[in-house]
């Protein structure tokens, strides 16, 4: 069917998506079952990956980006040197970040002594830190966030809370969000694909951010395989003449709208599944990923997927992965490095993995979390956050470079002290660039138009020129393109 003859322009489209998510009419089940191909999407004549790696519990962004120079590592020392927190600054010189223009004042910054990978690919062009960027639904001072103003200042809901900032990285809306921005971008690409199935992918489960109005999201497992009909494919049936009457019951037509409707569901994931696993095990790659590791086993799928574009007729897609265990109230001095251990060589071999296909321009993984944390210490921990440093990894990436504003290190108890602006109490970090902003960055370079990223992103227009903040602009150039 010609994009033109389809029903739905892909303004009319979003509205209408955004329209029931708000109305909250949007079960999920419905949102997948309806209209799969309605969205009229872009033409793409290459192929665009978007990997979402998401920190689940709150990453401590003052151990993972650490001030590094003597002034701002001073402060740092100062909050956190009389805990067992602090990194010492003798251990980051291997990982001190080189941008090609050096930061104002002489800061700099280096990563987590465990992330030597990622380091190694900042300053070598293929990596860049995006500095303190969190949810906004407007540009916000200290003074103004402590006018409790919500008509004029309005904040985001449930600040601090795991679930709902959660679902505010991934959707802009409180738990129990229905449609995540990963998923509209999705709904925008089906188009171009041969399967709108295969999209949305995620490796982590079920999550918000990869569910489109129109596009489900497709699960894989962890260890590169798609999830089957189990009876239709193990030994549930000791007899193979009873598998195979079994698998025909699955699929066969029936009279009954609800019924022919689950028979169609299960007909078409049989068949994905089928062609996936064909894809993925077609693909082989000589990049090492880690063994004992689960992030690294989600990566090496989405890897393998890519590799498989061809085959399963895909030229654009969103993934998802993710990594757990950073809700560290306690044991931030031993368990917060094997993490970033993890994540350094995961997302190091990933990226070495899009290399070897051919993708490394075509491919932008990111890192997101619920939150950053305090820098102030709480024991041999810290608490919950706002603002964080987010990590942009490709080969389209304009790397060797810091983005945002560099926060000043404080924790934020004063009202009067200037180093105490950007910052609501703890060194809770008030976000200087919007999750809209950064959004917008990675959705503008997938193929996303300016008109669309209006109903894509539901706070994007109080940033930019077009929403009277210049210094907060829609795209942050991370992945070039305008600054508007």
């Amino acid at each position: 069917m010609d994009l033109k003859d389809k029903k739905h322009t892909r303004r009319e489209f979003l509205i209408k998506s955004g329209q029931t998510a708000m109305g909250g009419l949007a079960a999920p089940w419905l949102i997948n079952m309806a209209g799969m191909s309605e969205a009229a999407a872009f033409s793409a004549s290459d192929y665009k990956a978007l990997v979402c790696v998401f920190l689940y519990g709150g990453n401590d962004y003052a151990n993972t980006v650490v001030n590094f120079d003597n002034t701002t590592y001073g402060k740092y020392f100062a909050i956190r040197g009389a805990s067992s927190v602090f990194i010492q600054q003798s251990a980051l010189k291997a990982t001190e970040l080189l941008p090609t223009v050096p930061l104002g004042n002489g800061v700099k910054y280096a990563l987590h002594p465990s992330m030597t990978g990622l380091a190694g690919l900042f300053n070598s062009g293929k990596a860049a830190v995006q500095l303190n960027v969190g949810p906004l639904i407007v540009p916000l001072t200290r003074a103004q966030y402590n006018l409790n103003n919500f008509r004029n200042f309005p904040l985001p809901p449930k600040l601090f809370s795991h679930n709902d900032q959660v679902s505010t990285w991934q959707s802009f809306a409180t738990e129990g969000a229905t449609v995540g921005w990963g998923g509209k971008i999705g709904d925008l690409a089906t188009g171009n694909n041969s399967d709108p199935l295969f999209t949305c992918v995620s490796v982590t489960g079920n999550n918000v951010f990869m569910s489109g109005v129109s596009t489900p999201q497709y699960n894989l497992s962890s260890t590169g395989s798609a999830i089957l009909v189990n009876p239709a494919t193990s030994t549930f049936f000791v007899q193979p003449e009873l598998r195979t009457a079994f698998v025909t019951m699955l699929q066969q037509q029936r009279t009954h709208q609800l019924e022919n409707t689950y028979t169609t569901v299960t007909r078409h994931s049989m068949t994905s599944a089928a062609m996936i696993n064909t894809g993925i095990n077609a693909v082989a790659m000589k990049t090492v990923f880690p063994s004992n590791s689960n992030l690294a086993s989600q990566l090496k799928t989405v890897a393998q997927l890519i590799g498989a574009r061809n085959s399963i007729g895909a030229k654009r897609q969103v993934f998802m992965v993710s990594l757990g265990g950073f809700d560290l109230h306690d044991y931030l001095d031993t368990r917060h490095a094997p993490l970033l251990q993890q994540l350094d060589q995961a997302l190091t071999a990933f990226y070495q993995a899009t290399v070897e296909l051919g993708v490394a321009n075509q491919v932008t993984a990111f890192t997101a979390s619920d939150f950053g944390r305090t820098l102030s210490v709480n024991g041999d921990g810290s608490d919950h956050g706002w603002g964080s440093h987010h990590l942009v990894v490709g080969g389209a990436v304009q790397g060797k470079a810091f983005y945002g504003k560099v926060p000043p290190v404080s924790v934020g108890n004063s009202t009067t002290l200037p180093d105490d602006q950007w910052h609501v109490g703890q060194g809770r970090l008030l976000p200087s660039t919007s999750v809209d902003q950064f959004a917008a960055t990675l959705a503008k370079w997938y193929g996303v138009t300016d008109p669309e990223l209006q109903l894509l992103l539901p706070n994007i227009k109080n940033f930019g020129v077009a929403g009277g903040r210049p210094d907060y602009p829609v795209n942050l150039g991370f992945l070039g393109g305008p600054i508007i």
